[in-house]
């Protein structure tokens, strides 16, 4: 009697065990399709949160310009000091929005991104003490992170160093340097503006 029990456990096992693995595939396959819709959900939230971060350099970016605007040098100093601390108000608020897309990088794009950070920083170092040269050398730079052709030398040494980094830190050290850019010409403006007025204040004194 137990042998014929066993026997029959054993005729059994096949078919079960065939089931049981069509079952596991199943499941697999709908665990698989929940993993894609996932990962889709995951890279529209690294988008978001990456254009939400351009959004906050660009907010801050258009604060300072305009605390450094010819207009508002142009007001009184009772408005100008009220306009200064809505300015730094609103600055304020928008340090207060932390966003942070963390890259997956490789020894060799760890590397690379200390390498672009550190002659990126070396740079703004030479903007400081001499505008003329660091802007050439900015020019140079960002040249090397367009894929058109432009009008300036590439440093070659910093684009291979940048094509070393990962796509994403390649995408925020061009935004970092078309930033800077833009500062230097904001700066540029200024100064200009300044100095046209420095030299017209003795003509119009002279027609008094």
């Amino acid at each position: 009697m137990a042998q014929a029990k066993i026997q029959a456990k054993m005729n059994e096992a096949p078919c079960s065990k065939f089931s049981r693995t069509l079952s596991m595939a199943d499941r697999s396959g709908r665990l698989l399709e929940n993993l894609d819709l996932l990962e889709t959900r995951v890279e529209a939230l690294r988008e978001a949160a990456s254009a939400m971060e351009q959004e906050r350099e660009c907010i801050l970016e258009m604060i300072q310009s305009i605390q450094n605007s010819q207009e508002m040098r142009n007001i009184c100093a009772g408005e100008r000091e009220e306009l200064d601390l809505t300015a730094n108000r609103l600055m304020g608020r928008t340090l207060c929005v932390e966003i942070s897309v963390g890259t997956i990088r490789n020894s060799q794009q760890e590397e690379a991104l200390r390498k672009a950070t550190s002659i990126i920083d070396e740079m703004v170092k030479k903007l400081l003490s001499d505008m003329d040269g660091g802007r050439q050398r900015l020019l140079a730079l960002h040249a090397a992170c367009v894929s058109e052709a432009p009008p300036v030398p590439i440093d070659q040494k910093f684009q291979a160093v940048v094509i070393s980094c990962a796509l994403e830190d390649q995408k925020k050290i061009k935004r970092r340097l078309e930033m800077l850019l833009r500062n230097v010409e904001n700066s540029e403006k200024n100064i200009k503006i300044m100095d046209h007025q420095k030299l017209e204040e003795p003509q119009a004194n002279g027609s008094q």
